[in-house]
């Protein structure tokens, strides 16, 4: 079912960038000038797109983002009516942002498909929305060029936000399994960041070329290709803050406490299951640190746990354990919410918080499994699992790992830094 709403979006857009190209191609294009400027800004943003894992698709190229936007509601160029349509507008924007990923599909890091169908299915819905007013002159005779022509505009955005964050919610949930609730939650959020940069850059190009003509163009863009470039130095830090996040978990492994590769198999199966459990993208971020950090504590030790296992220790020593560990993750620099699960995974389930829940059953189930300590496998430590939760486990938890484990996947940790 899943599967089938994404190559729906995908076979939509990919009919309707067809049509529209062919339309275009046959009647040919009703302004060049205004073609060839648009184009050119929407290819540019498209080549200056620096992606990060987990990142809503228009947040890699707001600029790409924010010229499609402007060529799809404008209506006039200096003073003169425009006379593109739809099919134009979306021919334009697709050419141009094909031509703006070249460079990064011959490097091997171009864009998903679903990228260039929200953005075309986007820009369509923009075009659909506005052109046919504007060349019935509904929008002259009713709503003027003033202030309601603003107003107008901001909604007509709001509406296409509001699009996006659907479709992404379709197609997000066909990769990722996830529930569509918390994926639109997410998708809606996600707007809340850069999202009113490219509306309100798309808006003002828009009517700054009904004015100006197509100088307004390049000096009206010029702010948000600044914020994208600053964009793509806090996610170089953000990457970097991640990566010593991981090199710091892997220090109980390198000093012999925990087995190899524990730290990652823990928080790869618990994003897993925080997503099968509908988490946010910031819950799963920080469940994902909490679970790479989750054995730090153990560094304070004179003499090793056998195997790293803290499953298998007594509750007040495995409590001591976490409490210390809480202390060191303090210490870097995390947010609060990050330690706060580390010292509380110990806890008996009912008094934790729902994150330091799905580490602790995940951790156990990491240490009976690695350690053979079952020779049933997995099974047997999920039955020693469902065996505590009358006070260690929570059940649910326990059960959609059970579920988790069963559909073959551990999941894909979505290094997304909160903030």
């Amino acid at each position: 079912m899943r599967g089938a709403a994404a190559r729906a979006v995908h076979g939509a857009a990919a009919a309707l960038a067809a049509v529209a190209l062919a339309h275009t191609l046959w009647h040919g294009l009703a302004e060049p000038g205004l073609a060839l400027a648009f184009g050119t800004l929407v290819a540019v943003g498209e080549f200056a797109r620096r992606d990060r894992p987990g990142a809503p698709a228009h947040q890699g190229a707001p600029l790409g983002a924010a010229g499609a936007l402007a060529y799809a509601l404008l209506g006039q160029n200096a003073g003169r009516p425009t006379h593109h349509g739809v099919l134009e507008a979306v021919a334009v924007v697709a050419a141009a942002a094909l031509a703006g990923i070249v460079p990064h599909v011959a490097r091997g890091c171009g864009p998903a498909a679903d990228h260039l169908a929200r953005r075309v299915l986007t820009v369509a819905f923009a075009a659909a929305c506005f052109q046919p007013l504007h060349h019935a002159g509904l929008l002259e005779e009713r709503v003027g060029r003033g202030p309601y022509l603003v107003l107008l505009l901001l909604l007509l955005l709001c509406l296409v936000a509001l699009c996006d964050a659907v479709l992404a919610t379709a197609l997000g949930g066909a990769r990722t399994g996830r529930p569509y609730g918390p994926l639109l939650r997410d998708g809606l959020r996600a707007q809340l960041g850069i999202g009113p940069a490219i509306c309100a850059t798309g808006a003002v190009i828009a009517l700054g070329a009904a004015v100006a003509g197509l100088w307004a163009v390049p000096v009206f863009s010029l702010p948000l290709l600044l914020t994208q470039l600053s964009f793509h130095r806090i996610t170089a830090i953000r990457t970097t803050y991640r990566q010593t996040i991981a090199s710091l978990a892997r220090a109980t492994e390198i000093a012999g406490y925990t087995p190899p590769g524990h730290s990652r198999r823990v928080a790869a199966l618990s994003c897993a299951v925080g997503r099968e459990l509908g988490l946010s993208e910031r819950e799963l971020t920080v469940l994902e640190y909490a679970a790479l950090m989750h054995d730090i504590g153990q560094l304070s030790l004179v003499d090793p746990v056998p195997d790293g296992a803290t499953a298998e220790l007594p509750t007040d020593e495995a409590r001591r354990i976490a409490g210390l560990g809480g202390e060191v993750v303090r210490q870097t620099g995390v947010p609060a919410e990050v330690a706060v699960v580390v010292e509380r995974q110990a806890d008996p389930y009912r008094e934790q918080p729902p994150l330091a829940r799905i580490v602790r059953a995940v951790n156990a189930y990491d240490d009976l499994v690695g350690g053979n300590r079952h020779p049933g496998g997995s099974l047997a430590a999920l039955e020693r699992l469902r065996l505590g939760t009358g006070h260690d486990y929570q059940p649910e938890v326990v059960e959609c790992l059970a579920r988790v484990l069963a559909s073959g996947g551990r999941g894909r940790v979505v290094p997304v830094p909160p903030g």
